[in-house]
């Protein structure tokens, strides 16, 4: 389970919003590789735990809102850029 800083609990592994049942679909990964961004460094931008940034990226966690619109400041993009509850269309198509 996540803290209020988005770091996980010792010995926990993240997972989506308790109850929501939806999951939060998001673009992290490419918008780190476009930029050449790493993982650690993103993580020390926003203040959370590397593994965090890992979790966000495969889906295992959904970030409070406070941390999506991080994310995004971070990138300089909408939240919609980062964020749906739709799955992001593959590049190409």
């Amino acid at each position: 389970m996540a803290t209020e800083n988005g770091r996980s609990a010792p010995g926990r592994r993240p997972r989506a919003a308790a109850g929501s049942g939806e999951t939060i679909y998001n673009r992290i990964a490419m918008l780190r590789a476009e930029r050449n961004v790493s993982r650690r460094q993103l993580a020390e931008a926003l203040g959370v735990h590397y593994q965090t940034v890992g979790y966000l990226e495969r889906g295992e966690y959904s970030p409070s809102l406070h941390l999506a619109l991080r994310i995004a400041r971070y990138f300089e993009v909408p939240v919609e850029v980062v964020f749906s509850t739709e799955p992001f269309p593959r590049i190409g198509q």
